[in-house]
């Protein structure tokens, strides 16, 4: 196992997309928290938690929250949370339960947290953590966590020399230290037993490339036989024996995630992002989308919870 989890870390792609030290004005529950990237939250000061089966967690001092991407999750910011919002209501009133600031600060007097978003992708095409299909959880104990996401949150807002490149590489240290974790710690054993089995197959990895690369196309079963090099009849099964779920589910998730970073980071209208990832019927796109989601697609513009902070 230890060769087959360095042939993963080895063909890991991973990027920085937000790092953010947040002071917390007015203490809050946002029920329905949802992201299309890894989030690392730390409490610096005051509190932080999250509902695990219906149980409110909450951060400890050192304690890291670890959100994998694709995960709804209800999120609590500060002590003594009388408000509960969901994520429409929270954007709309962001301004007055979070603010930024340039530092994090556990002798500040007032509470705040910092947060981290990235992605990690296999072969630029796999979200890692998503495919494991684990839920959020706290790394605990784990100095080498605190240290780089600190190191990484300094450097991101500085205008040194070198910074970008350190930024580049602290996320991939960052990202091996929480593998690390997972495996030191005997995380979710049967998941990532199961779940990461499709990483050894060369065949899969073609197909999900090609995915990728082609989501605005026709990605028919019999398209995907051929990349592949397999019969028509045998691929989804094949794709399912390796993933656990069939072919199309698959695409249709993928073409959904590029759909809300779409929405979230540019001003196409609904069709023309329906019809980027593969929808030329745009009301088809727009209740699948909500059936997916819960939202409708021109909601998901606003839906970024701290990012935009």
């Amino acid at each position: 196992m230890i060769r087959d989890y360095n042939r993963i870390i080895e063909s890991l792609s991973v990027k920085l997309i937000k790092a953010k030290n947040i002071e917390i004005i007015k203490a809050v529950v946002v029920e329905d928290v949802y992201d299309v990237e890894n989030v690392l939250i730390i409490a610096n000061k005051g509190t932080v938690a999250y509902d695990k089966g219906g149980n409110k967690i909450t951060l400890e001092k050192g304690d890291i929250l670890f959100v994998p991407e694709g995960k709804l999750i209800s999120q609590s910011y500060g002590s003594n949370a009388s408000v509960t919002l969901n994520s429409d209501q929270f954007i709309s009133n962001r301004s007055d339960y979070l603010k930024s600031i340039d530092k994090p600060s556990p002798n500040a007097d007032f509470e705040n947290f910092s947060f981290i978003k990235f992605e990690a992708k296999i072969f630029e095409s796999v979200n890692f953590f998503g495919s494991l299909d684990i839920p959020p959880f706290i790394i605990r104990n784990n100095k080498k966590v605190v240290s780089i996401m600190k190191t990484l949150l300094e450097e991101n807002s500085s205008e040194r020399e070198g910074a970008n490149r350190l930024v580049g590489l602290n996320m991939d240290y960052l990202v091996i230290e929480i593998i690390r974790h997972i495996l030191d710690n005997e995380l979710f054993v049967e998941k990532l037993a199961t779940n990461s089995n499709y990483f050894r197959d060369i065949r899969l990895i073609n197909i999900l490339k090609y995915i990728k690369a082609n989501l605005n196309k026709d990605l028919s079963n019999k398209v995907l036989a051929s990349v592949a090099k397999v019969s028509e009849d045998y691929v989804g099964q094949y794709f399912k024996m390796l993933t656990g779920i069939n072919p199309q589910d698959y695409i249709e998730y993928q073409r959904m995630e590029k759909a809300v970073k779409l929405l979230r980071t540019g001003k196409k209208s609904i069709r023309e992002i329906g019809a980027e990832v593969g929808f030329k019927d745009t009301a088809y796109f727009c209740r699948r989308f909500k059936m997916m989601f819960g939202i409708p697609a021109g909601k998901m513009r606003r839906r970024e919870t701290l990012a935009e902070v």
